[in-house]
């Protein structure tokens, strides 16, 4: 049983902070992390306390880096590891508490831009693509040249995407290349319009001209693996449906077609968009405290789901994990409130008590006006749900005719009944009410749960017990009471 909904007392003595990887010769440090850049970053600032953000798998390499740059720089670094969410966002809090002026990030990146402003680098590593091996594997995947194809990577290999299309431009007529969204502290001014800046990153089209409109060319991944990334997990789900999307291996160009995973996964967002539908109590998580907006997006979730007739709960847990959600049984659904990576980065595990959905799931459960005319409805970060993003759709008004329209469950088959309306002078935080004589009444999913319990908690028994005078309890702690024996 304590395996089951919590850990052992053991296993926190035992637990690894992470697998921290083959530490970097000494000889690559300035090439693999970019030192000669961070310098220049730091001393362009004249920051005399900067904050280096490690990830698990480079945390062994922390102590070298830092003791470098402070070598260089003549600044105090501080390490931060162990992140209290997702590594791939901005510690922005981590830094606060450092006194730092600035922070340096390593490794793969969500790029969502931070709760605070504080200048931030990001240093994503130098990964080795073989140019001449994924050149053959997109002409082998692409063999019309006038079809209009975008070149996009994971992090590390951003940096060979050029060195790619400079390949491919002699024999391809429309090619885009895509580059990180980095959002600096202060950009400099440019008459020149901004590109399109969707899934982290920018896409430089030309006027009149859609994402829509192409295909897509990722490099990255690995054939060591079948776990799907969370980065490339964002861009198939959000990718135009019917538009060819292939990877390719930058080690050894063995490229895969990546339309089949991207109908899986479409079709388990419209198993949890029903699954959320039939849910009456929502776990809201807390999953990021450092990104932009997020308070907005939690009380933007909240209205949705009273809006839908539903009962929420807000949780703050850290990092979701199977121990941790099992001790919320009331629960139907859960909705992780974090950047596009985290919010996808739970869905690989089916360990978990009840299914974790994204804000954008929750949102096509609860609006009856979604999804909006014209525009893809499969996105992965809750910013686009707020008002001023394109994608913002409104509730509409409690008179209107599309919350009566009748829905039934793909799950159960049964048909789902209007939401309950609420006065609007309900609080919607009280889950039970006293009703006399010593009853209570059900007036939330949560109360009949409870309900259902065989056991409920201690029971008052108000008036049936004597009444004593107190007296002297035990004294001394659980082990050793003073009044027992010394065996």
């Amino acid at each position: 049983m304590e395996s089951t909904f919590s850990s052992p007392a053991e296993v926190a003595l035992q637990r690894e902070a992470g697998v921290p990887g083959l530490r970097t010769p000494s000889a690559d440090l300035d090439r693999i992390y970019e030192l000669e850049r961070i310098v220049g970053f730091v001393r362009h600032l004249k920051c005399q306390r900067v904050a280096l953000q490690f990830p698990d798998q480079l945390l062994g390499d922390a102590r070298a880096v830092a003791a470098r740059l402070e070598e260089i720089t003549g600044s105090k670094m501080f390490i931060l590891g162990d992140t209290a969410y997702g590594s791939c966002c901005v510690d922005v809090l981590g830094a606060e508490q450092a006194g730092a002026q600035a922070l340096v990030h390593f490794g793969p990146a969500c790029l969502s831009p931070p709760a605070r402003p504080l200048p931030v680098t990001f240093i994503f590593g130098q990964r080795f693509v073989a140019l001449e091996l994924c050149a053959k594997a997109f002409e082998a995947q692409n063999p019309d040249p006038t079809a209009p194809v975008v070149l996009l990577s994971e992090p590390a290999c951003a940096h060979a995407l050029e060195a790619l299309a400079t390949l491919l431009r002699p024999k391809y007529q429309d090619l885009l290349v895509s580059s990180p969204a980095l959002h600096l502290l202060a950009e400099s001014s440019s008459p020149e319009p901004e590109p399109l800046e969707c899934f982290g990153r920018h896409f430089p089209l030309a006027p009149g001209r859609r994402l829509e409109e192409y295909g897509a060319f990722y490099v990255g991944g690995s054939e060591a693996t079948t776990d799907l990334d969370p980065d490339l997990s964002r861009l198939l789900l959000g990718w135009a449906p019917g538009r060819p999307f292939s990877s390719c291996c930058p080690d050894t160009g063995q490229i895969q077609d990546e339309s089949t995973r991207a109908g899986r996964l479409r079709a388990r967002r419209r198993y949890l968009v029903e699954k959320a539908k039939d849910a009456r109590v929502v776990g809201l998580l807390v999953g990021t405290l450092g990104v932009a907006r997020h308070r907005e997006a939690l009380a933007h979730l909240q209205n949705l789901t009273r809006a839908a007739g539903k009962r929420s709960y807000v949780l703050a847990l850290g990092r979701p994990t199977p121990a941790k959600l099992a001790n919320f049984p009331e629960m139907d659904v859960f909705v992780l409130l974090a950047c596009p990576l985290g919010a996808l980065a739970p869905h690989s595990s089916g360990n978990f008590f009840r299914p974790i959905l994204t804000p954008c799931e929750l949102e096509a459960a609860c609006n009856p006006a979604w999804p909006p005319p014209g525009l893809a409805p499969h996105l992965t970060h809750y910013a686009d749900l707020l008002p001023g993003s394109p994608f913002h759709v409104p509730l509409p008004p409690p008179e209107s005719e599309l919350w009566e329209t009748p829905d039934v469950s793909l799950i159960s088959g049964e048909l789902r009944p209007p939401p309950s309306r609420k006065s609007s002078d309900d609080p919607g935080c009280s889950a039970l009410t006293p009703r006399p004589p010593l009853q209570l009444a059900e007036s939330s999913p949560a109360a009949s749960f409870l309900n259902s319990r065989s056991w409920q908690g201690l029971e008052p028994r108000l008036g049936q017990t004597p009444v004593k005078e107190a007296v002297s309890g035990r004294r001394g702690i659980a082990i050793a009471y003073e009044n027992e024996g010394s065996s």
